[in-house]
């Protein structure tokens, strides 16, 4: 048997070849777009949380240029439709399929509950944009929040209540895991402050019917109904509010800005005005960089954005901000590049607590009023930097 020995000359063109052609396979890779998952409702009864949100990553998108050191970021919408079970299914096979480097949106609690489990499993960063319950960021150690907590909000408005005359009260909030901790929080820091809650009234997530609920806040006259509803509901529960007459019976409403949401405000008509909320944003809000915001949301959408758009932004920024800091790299990488971060946002410096991995941020006190001809969320005081009270010890 002969054996071919190879030259040396030759030898070293081989390895040469060899070299550029993992070169090249590299250099093919690292030119891949970087992918990331949005699951949100763009359909179905949170349908207005998707729009909003998908809105204002397209914004983020058209303003970066959609790029992380040359590489594309490409941003995958799903459809969940408010299901859990198909969040989670979209969830998997973003993960396992096109393998992403972060998961984003989240409309409600319980979506992002069921895909908490997927996140941790293939240690995903999670980026929830909209869920609320203060737990959701324990639900996985690689959850992020750049929504707000219903405790942030609701502690804010009992805190203002009883200091404005408002001593009796009634609550009011969806029956869920957000509508849960804004009655809790709220009511604790009420009666706290030499207040009374008069009833606890629950609603349905699905379909509700205020009417019934609205006549018993009437037999109790209370001096003012705190209300917790998700977005999209608000515009609802107003008319029926006005129909019933709670208005004109002295009956004041105050509550979370869900209530009074940007996004259906100008809908609601005169019964919205003189409502005081708590919340982290409002469209209104007279700074530059939210005038900047608004301006350039309104030209691509035709319609105002309202918080659920500006958790959406923040959102997605934070992911490129990540991406940036870790070259590209997802993972546990790309997970302790988002903690610590301090964002510039329309509402206001946020902070990503690097413990708790949940949002500090100003929570402003804010009445309707109309201006210009439009109903806004006129804001008129502000708590600076508020941490989610319910992860306070």
């Amino acid at each position: 048997m002969k054996h071919r020995f190879t030259s040396p000359r030759r030898r070293a063109l081989l390895l040469g070849a060899a070299a550029l052609s993992v070169a090249g396979v590299s250099q093919a890779q690292s030119a891949d777009p970087i992918k990331v998952g949005v699951i949100l409702p763009m359909t179905g009864p949170s349908a207005s949380t998707g729009k909003q949100i998908d809105a204002a990553i397209k914004l983020w998108m058209s303003q970066s240029g959609g790029k992380v050191g040359g590489r594309k970021v490409e941003v995958l919408i799903k459809d969940d439709a408010g299901v859990a079970d198909t969040t989670r299914r979209l969830a998997q096979e973003l993960v396992v399929n096109e393998k992403v480097a972060a998961l984003a949106g989240f409309g409600l609690t319980p979506l992002a509950l069921a895909s908490a489990p997927i996140a941790t499993q293939s240690k995903t960063p999670m980026v929830v944009m909209a869920a609320a319950t203060s737990s959701v960021t324990e639900a996985s150690p690689f959850i992020v929040r750049t929504s707000f907590t219903l405790p942030q909000a609701s502690v804010a408005i009992a805190e203002w209540a009883p200091k404005n005359g408002i001593k009796r009260t009634v609550t009011l909030v969806a029956d869920y895991g957000p509508g849960n901790d804004a009655e809790r929080f709220f009511a604790d820091r009420f009666v706290l402050n030499g207040g009374q809650v008069l009833e606890k009234l629950r609603t349905p997530l699905r379909s509700p019917d205020f009417a019934p609920v609205l006549q018993k806040v009437r037999d109790a006259k209370p001096d003012a109904l705190f209300v917790f509803l998700p977005s999209g509901q608000g515009a609802q529960f107003m008319k029926q509010f006005g129909e019933r007459g709670l208005d004109k019976a002295g009956i004041r409403l105050i509550g979370t800005g869900d209530v009074t949401d940007d996004d259906q405000l100008n809908d609601m008509g005169d019964v919205a005005l003189g409502v005081v909320t708590s919340h982290h944003y409002s469209a209104h809000r007279n700074t530059p960089a939210n005038k900047k915001f608004v301006t350039e949301f309104e030209a691509m959408n035709k319609f105002r954005p309202n918080f659920m758009a500006v958790g959406g932004y923040d959102g997605i920024r934070l992911i490129f901000r990540g991406l940036e800091a870790t070259k590209g790299s997802g993972g546990e990488a790309l997970l302790a590049a988002m903690k610590g971060q301090i964002i510039d946002s329309p509402r206001g410096s946020i902070l990503i607590d690097g413990q708790s991995r949940d949002i500090v941020q100003d929570i402003s006190i804010r009445k309707v009023e109309r201006r210009d001809g439009q109903l806004w969320n006129v804001e008129f005081d502000t708590i600076k930097q508020v941490k989610d009270p319910g992860k306070l010890k």
